[in-house]
């Protein structure tokens, strides 16, 4: 159980908490943010922790200057709904809400989308891993499940045996993002499961129960996201796919984007309508609309490319109608090109 608020809005940070779990949110990220506010509030002076609620808000986000503006934009977000909570418990000490800075609510970073060559190159550098062997194996179909399913990492690592049906072929997510959902995979990628449930049997040395985490560590219990994370940006830069220090390059989360966008090249190739399937891909990475998997379809060189040819063969694909949009895009140019252009004999102004 962990230490109850100790600030003079430890009640009120309390029963915040409480309501938003009471509502359904998991709110363990929004509670440690709380939490540092609350730490940031007994550190101030006993006559500025209440009278200004509203500048010690200001201030925590701008306690630590060197976090990215994305960072912080999620702590506003969490911050500003506890005041709000504030104002409908006392509206009249809660009037006027803060002038809240105005922070960016998505991320810059841009996904590096792998290329077949980059997980090949991947595959080859985890069959040189060692000490122990059974790290090999243990990378070599944690890489394939995030690779092949598009699982997030945190997804993958919380799978317990019994979430693992290697007969049906299906893997089961248990409330992620709020929902939990099945997600089946290829029969090649089953046959990789089943050889490391038998060396995590001989590795383990124990029976393994369905509550047992699938993915463990060398201390035999649980894999370290910390852990997982360090070996597969250790992999990437052993390959060059990233430098050997700065937060550039490949992320291991990206392997959900390579997902993605692998595809929905792959439905480009087949030819498939894609207004029909793309609903098929939300849901498969537990997406509750299509504005949630926008974010991991990145444009790529191969994608534009097909994506053109598929426009070239729908509205170009005979010679006639390719010349009646030639005639036409010159006629709507030189029409542009005459009403932009100065009248004869007058000098344009």
């Amino acid at each position: 159980m962990k230490a109850p608020f100790q600030s003079p809005l430890a009640r009120e940070l309390s029963a915040f908490l409480a309501f938003k779990r009471s509502r359904g949110y998991g709110y363990c990220r929004p509670e440690f943010m709380l939490r540092s506010f609350d730490r940031f509030l007994c550190r101030l002076p006993q006559q500025r922790r209440l009278r200004q609620v509203n500048d010690a808000m200001l201030t925590w986000l701008a306690d630590r200057p060197h976090r990215k503006a994305i960072s912080v934009s999620m702590d506003l977000c969490v911050i500003r709904e506890f005041w709000r909570y504030l104002h409908r418990c006392n509206p009249q000490r809660f009037a006027q809400e803060p002038r809240w800075p105005r922070l960016p609510t998505e991320p810059r970073f841009t996904a590096y989308v792998l290329t077949p060559e980059d997980i090949r190159l991947l595959l080859r550098a985890i069959n040189r891993l060692d000490r122990p062997r059974f790290r090999r194996v243990l990378f070599h179909t944690l890489f394939l499940v995030l690779y092949c399913t598009g699982l997030r990492v945190g997804e993958a690592l919380r799978l317990r045996i019994g979430d693992v049906d290697v007969g049906r072929r299906v893997l089961f997510v248990a409330e992620s993002k709020g929902r939990s959902r099945w997600v089946p995979f290829h029969v090649s990628l089953a046959s990789e499961l089943a050889r490391y449930n038998q060396v995590r049997g001989a590795f383990v040395g124990f029976a393994a129960q369905p509550d047992d985490y699938f993915f463990v560590g060398v201390n035999r219990h649980r894999l370290a996201k910390t852990t997982a994370w360090a070996t597969l940006c250790g992999l990437y830069r052993d390959v060059g796919l990233k430098p050997s220090a700065g937060r550039v390059g490949p992320r291991p989360c990206d392997l959900r984007h390579t997902f993605a966008v692998h595809r929905l090249t792959r439905w480009y190739r087949q030819g498939v309508d894609l207004h029909g399937h793309l609903p098929w891909l939300s849901a498969y990475l537990g997406h509750v609309d299509l504005l949630g998997t926008e974010t991991y379809l990145s444009a790529t060189p191969e994608l534009l490319a097909l994506a053109g040819e598929r426009h070239h063969r729908r509205y170009c694909g005979r010679k006639a109608c390719g010349n009646a949009v030639k005639n036409r895009f010159a006629a709507n140019v030189g029409a542009e090109l005459l009403r932009s252009s100065p009248a004869p004999g007058r000098r344009r102004k």
